[in-house]
C-alpha cells in the first residue's frame, strides 16, 4: 500500500493535467469547488507541510544563513521581476499578467523539496529555503503583487495579507506546534499529508479551468510560454548566482529548484479569493504547477544521472586507465 501510495503522489504532475482536462471537457465536475472549499484545501496542503517541520528545524538556519538568505532574496526579487517583464514581454492580457506574477511573488513550495531529493541536492537546506520563504510570503505577496501587479489594476494588499495569513501562517504554526506538543500524532498525521496535498491540489486546478474553460483554450499557448519562461529563468539564476557566491554543485541546485519552482497551489487561492470578479487570475497558476514540474522533474533526472556515484567512479577508473598523451604529462607536470 504505501509503495502505492508513493507512486500516486510522485505522478502528481500527471494528476493535475488529467483534472486540468476533465474541468475543460466537463466543467460541472469541479465547478461547485470553489471559495471555503477551495481555502481550507489549501490549508489542508500547507498543514501538511508544517507537520513536516519541527522547532529544531528552524535552528539549522544558523547553520547555513548566507545560503538561505541568498535564496530568499533571489525568491522575491528575480521571479517577481520576471514575472512582470514576461508579461510586458508577451502582451499578456492585463488579468493574465496579474495572474503570472501573483505565481512570482509567491514562496517556493513543497514539491521543489522532492525534485531536491531526486536530483541529489541538499534536502535540509531545501526544507528550510521553503520553511523561510513561506514565511516571509505573509508580508512579501501583498507588498510585491501590490507593487506589480497594481500596474494593471487596484490590488487589495490588505486583503491578499489577511488571506495569507489564513492559508498559510494558520496552518503551519499548527502544524509545527501539533509536532512539538504532540509528536506521536503528528507522525501519524504526516503520513498522510503527501496524499491530501496532491487530492487538493488536483480538485484546485480542476476548479480554475473550469471555470474558465473558454479562456483557458483561447490562450493554452501563450501561458505555457509564459510560465515556462518563468520557471526556466528562476531555475538558471538560481544556479549561476550560487557558484557566482562560492557555493558547491550540491547547494548550487538546490537554490536552483528553490528558486525555479513556485507555490502554484497558494497563487491560484489567493487570485480567486482577492480578485474574485477576474476568474482568469487564477489560471497562470496551474500552467505554472504543470511547468514547473515538468521542467523541474527533466532538470532532476538530469542532475541525478550527473551525479550518479557509480558513474563518477567508472569516469575515474576510465581517466586512470588512459594512456598518457603529451598534453596530459604537461598536465601532470604541472
Amino acid at each position: 500500500m504505501k509503495r502505492i501510495l508513493n507512486i500516486f503522489v510522485n505522478l502528481y504532475p500527471l494528476w493535475i493535467i488529467c483534472s486540468s482536462l476533465l474541468g475543460y471537457l466537463y466543467p460541472p465536475l469541479y465547478q461547485w469547488f470553489s471559495g471555503n472549499w477551495m481555502v481550507g484545501a489549501l490549508a489542508l496542503v500547507m498543514l501538511g507541510m508544517g507537520l513536516t517541520l519541527h522547532v529544531d528545524d528552524f535552528k539549522e538556519i544558523t547553520k547555513m544563513p548566507g545560503a538561505v538568505f541568498m535564496g530568499a532574496m533571489l525568491q522575491y526579487t528575480v521571479l517577481p521581476l520576471s514575472a512582470f517583464g514576461i508579461g510586458k514581454l508577451l502582451q499578456l492580457d492585463p488579468v493574465l499578467a496579474v495572474g503570472l506574477i501573483l505565481v512570482g511573488c509567491c514562496p517556493g513550495g513543497t514539491a521543489s523539496n522532492v525534485i531536491t531529493y531526486l536530483a541529489r541536492g541538499h534536502l535540509a537546506l531545501s526544507i528550510i529555503m521553503t520553511t523561510v520563504s513561506t514565511l516571509l510570503a505573509i508580508v512579501a505577496i501583498p507588498l510585491l503583487t501590490q507593487t506589480f501587479a497594481g500596474t494593471y489594476m487596484p490590488v487589495d494588499g490588505w486583503g491578499l495579507f489577511l488571506t495569507t495569513v489564513q492559508t498559510v501562517l494558520i496552518p503551519v504554526a499548527l502544524g509545527v506546534f501539533i509536532n512539538y506538543k504532540f509528536p506521536d500524532v503528528g507522525k501519524k498525521l504526516s503520513l498522510a499529508g503527501p496524499v491530501v496535498s496532491v487530492w487538493a491540489i488536483v480538485f484546485i486546478s480542476g476548479s480554475i479551468v473550469a471555470q474558465s474553460a473558454d479562456a483557458v483554450a483561447a490562450n493554452v499557448y501563450v501561458l505555457i510560454a509564459a510560465a515556462g519562461s518563468l520557471h526556466i529563468i528562476g531555475f538558471i539564476v538560481g544556479y549561476i548566482v550560487s557558484r557566482l557566491f562560492g557555493y558547491d554543485k550540491t547547494i548550487a541546485r538546490t537554490a536552483s529548484i528553490e528558486i525555479g519552482m513556485q507555490n502554484g497551489g497558494l497563487a491560484a487561492v489567493l487570485a480567486r479569493q482577492n480578485f474574485p470578479m477576474q476568474p482568469l487570475a487564477a489560471v497562470p497558476a496551474v500552467f505554472s504547477s504543470v511547468m514547473q514540474t515538468l521542467l523541474g522533474g527533466l532538470l532532476a533526472a538530469y542532475w541525478r544521472w550527473k551525479s550518479d556515484p557509480k558513474r563518477i567512479e567508472q569516469i575515474k577508473t576510465t581517466r586512470r586507465g588512459q594512456p598518457k598523451t603529451s598534453i596530459n604529462l604537461i598536465k601532470d607536470h604541472h
